[in-house]
């Protein structure tokens, strides 16, 4: 799977946790699957704590903030993706 394919699966809907990043529109934010991660927790945990979830899934989180960390993610497609400005200063 590449990049871009990776990046469709990290949606944003504002009905969903005030728009913030989301994977597959459903109401998992981005930034719990990073925290997860940063705590410690393996793919395979979070995996069998999210029986849809795939292992894709995670790899999109990490590349997106990858990408927004290293300013990747330009105006026009942070734009595209539904972040606001502010979200990313």
């Amino acid at each position: 799977m590449n990049e871009k394919q990776l990046l469709e699966r990290i949606t944003v809907n504002p009905k969903i946790f005030k728009g913030k990043p989301i994977i597959r529109g459903r109401r998992l934010a981005v930034e719990h699957i990073l925290g997860m991660l940063a705590a410690g927790d393996t793919p395979e945990t979070i995996l069998a704590g999210y029986p849809w979830l795939e292992l894709e899934d995670i790899q999109a989180c990490l590349l997106y903030a990858y990408k927004l960390v290293s300013h990747e993610l330009g105006q026009k497609t942070q734009e595209t993706i539904g972040l606001s400005p502010q979200l990313t200063t």
